[in-house]
C-alpha cells in the first residue's frame, strides 16, 4: 500500500497544470507619455507549470508559473499578445506577482504588478486587487500605473479552469 502510494504521490508531483485568469480594471498614464484620463486595462492569462514538482522545489523559481495570454492597455494596446510569470510568495513578501512583457504602440512594454498583503483575514481583498505599472522596455521609461481586479463573480470558471495532465501523457 505504501508503494502505490508512493508512487501516486511521485506521478501527482511531476503532473501539470494550468488555470486561466482574467484580471480587469483601469490605468492612468503618467504626464506626456499618453493621453490624460483613465483607460480600461485588462489582462486574460493562463498561467501554470510543466511540473508540480519544480513549482514546489526551493531556489530562485519556487512557486514561479509561467503565464501567457493578451493584454489590453487602453490607448496603449488591444488584445496584444503578452508572456511572463506569475510568482506566489505567501510567507515572505505575502504577495502574488505578475510580470509579463506585451507590444504596444509605443513599443516592448513590461507590466508587473503585485497582489500585496496577503494574509489569512484579507484574502477577498488581498487576492482581488493589484496594483501595477507598465513601462518601455527600451528604456525603462514609466507610462502608467494600473489597478486591476480579480472579480468574484468569476471564481467558478477560473476553478473550473483548472487542467492537469499527467506526467506520462
Amino acid at each position: 500500500m505504501l508503494s502505490r502510494t508512493t508512487r501516486w504521490l511521485n506521478r501527482s508531483l511531476d503532473a501539470a497544470y494550468a488555470l486561466d485568469e482574467v484580471m480587469q480594471g483601469t490605468h492612468e498614464f503618467e504626464p506626456g507619455t499618453g493621453p490624460a484620463g483613465i483607460h480600461p486595462f485588462r489582462f486574460c492569462v493562463t498561467w501554470g507549470t510543466k511540473s508540480v514538482r519544480s513549482f514546489l522545489a526551493p531556489g530562485s523559481h519556487h512557486l514561479t508559473a509561467s503565464l501567457s495570454g493578451t493584454v489590453t492597455a487602453g490607448s496603449l494596446c488591444n488584445d496584444a499578445p503578452c508572456d511572463g510569470t506569475l510568482r506566489i510568495d505567501y510567507f515572505g513578501r505575502h504577495t502574488i506577482r505578475y510580470e509579463f512583457e506585451f507590444p504596444s504602440d509605443q513599443g516592448r512594454c513590461r507590466f508587473v504588478g503585485e497582489k500585496v498583503n496577503i494574509r489569512a483575514w484579507n484574502l477577498p481583498v488581498s487576492h482581488t486587487t493589484c496594483f501595477g505599472t507598465v513601462t518601455r522596455v527600451s528604456d525603462g521609461r514609466l507610462l502608467s500605473r494600473a489597478v486591476v481586479h480579480f472579480r468574484l463573480r468569476t471564481l467558478p470558471a477560473f476553478l473550473g479552469s483548472l487542467r492537469l495532465k499527467a506526467a506520462n501523457q
